[in-house]
């Protein structure tokens, strides 16, 4: 049989491969599994949207190919105009400085393939999401993990990054609100990455998947509304999160408008984008649907009774402000993996090993507020009292 190509050796081992396993049989067994692994809406996608949607599939002009150069017009003009509500950072769709993307997970794993050349250094933060890693390897480029410790609130500490590797890096991935810490950050340390990033030559591209999942009225901010930073870094924004839209496949990258046409060009080799009417839907939800406070009071309560739940058993856990996320680190004499086992084995309670997101991950587990089939937080206060009665901890 023909081999795999070589650069498939570069994609590191499925580290939840044996708790997927257990999960799997956990339910084949008819146990009651409370499941905080992938971060996915468990809440519907708003009905207006939906109806949008029907609304535009009907429309035989959605029934073609999408032959624009930079996204479907009506979404990308209100994807500007909602860029512009949110965040008060104008930014022109003429100029090529917004594109529609299917999903902010193929563009950060395309971007890689539009800069990173064999033997250039992408700076990756660890833990991460692991598309970051991934697709630098696969280019051929050098992963350099930035670690986000506890003690520099999970943010990079740009000043430990040496300069011959700095010197050598095109790609700065950032993530904020962060998956998996739930950490924030400020534009004080934006203005500190922009200084950065010019210093080097650097692009700078921030994942912002999370920047509408805020609680107790935090609002992140956007990469975007520092001085200088339209001048080296792009923003990927998706609708999958705001909107429980996870299926949908749609998003869009905006800012600097060369960086952005690296990643328009990658695309229009790879893909023919989105379904027009799912374009349409996504353009009618950000000029029309005002937010999802519902489900977002939903993962709130979740998040509260969840925090509260753990500091109870002896955790002294802050509450994270924002993501669908909490981390939380994990009773001395386990590794992570070796925790989240037997938390499934012993209390049928899924979480998600540290470790799955880089070697700085190890420590942690990570719980999605996601969880199917709670109504209320009835399933998360579950979820405690089971680990409360099941799994010994000793601090």
């Amino acid at each position: 049989m023909v081999e795999y190509a070589k650069r498939f050796e570069s994609i590191p081992p499925y580290l939840f491969g044996e708790i997927a396993r257990l999960k799997a049989k956990a339910i084949a067994e008819g146990k009651d599994l409370i499941d905080f692994g992938i971060g996915d809406p468990d809440q519907p996608t708003p009905a207006p949207i939906i109806k949008k949607l029907g609304e535009a599939a009907a429309d035989p002009r959605t029934h073609r190919y999408d032959e624009s150069d930079f996204g479907w017009p009506e979404f990308i003009n209100s994807a500007a105009s909602w860029f512009n509500r949110r965040f008060g950072v104008t930014v022109d769709p003429a100029k090529g400085e917004l594109l529609q993307v299917i999903g902010s997970k193929e563009a950060l794993a395309h971007i890689a393939w539009a800069f990173i050349d064999p033997g250039d250094v992408a700076l990756v933060p660890d833990p991460g999401y692991p598309v970051y890693k991934v697709h630098t390897s696969m280019a051929g480029g050098t992963p350099f993990f930035m670690p986000l410790l506890a003690k520099n609130g999970f943010l990079p500490d740009l000043t430990q990054i040496p300069s011959d590797v700095a010197a050598k890096a095109k790609l700065m991935f950032l993530n904020y609100p962060n998956n998996p810490t739930g950490a924030v950050a400020t534009k004080e340390f934006f203005a500190e990455v922009v200084e950065f990033a010019k210093k080097y030559d650097i692009a700078v591209i921030h994942d912002a998947a999370y920047t509408e999942v805020c609680f107790d009225d935090y609002k992140a901010p956007s990469f975007l509304e520092v001085p200088g930073a339209m001048d080296v870094g792009i923003e990927m924004h998706s609708l999958s999160k705001t909107y429980n839209m996870t299926g949908w496949r749609i998003g869009f990258a905006v800012g600097n408008p060369h960086i952005i046409k690296g990643l328009e060009k990658m695309k229009s080799n790879i893909d023919s984008k989105q379904f027009p009417a799912i374009s349409v839907a996504a353009g009618y939800a950000l000029d029309c649907v005002d937010g999802n406070p519902e489900t977002f009071a939903l993962y709130q309560r979740r998040r509260d009774i969840l925090i509260d739940g753990l500091n109870s058993l002896g955790w002294n856990l802050p509450k994270s402000k924002a993501t669908l996320y909490v981390w939380i680190p994990i009773p001395p004499g386990y590794t992570s993996k070796e925790f989240s086992m037997m938390l499934l084995e012993k209390a049928s309670v899924n979480v998600i090993p540290g470790t799955g997101y880089g070697q700085y991950g190890e420590g942690y587990v990570r719980l999605s507020l996601t969880v199917s089939g709670d109504k209320n937080g009835e399933r998360v206060a579950e979820a405690v009292n089971r680990i409360k009665d099941n799994v010994k901890i000793e601090w």
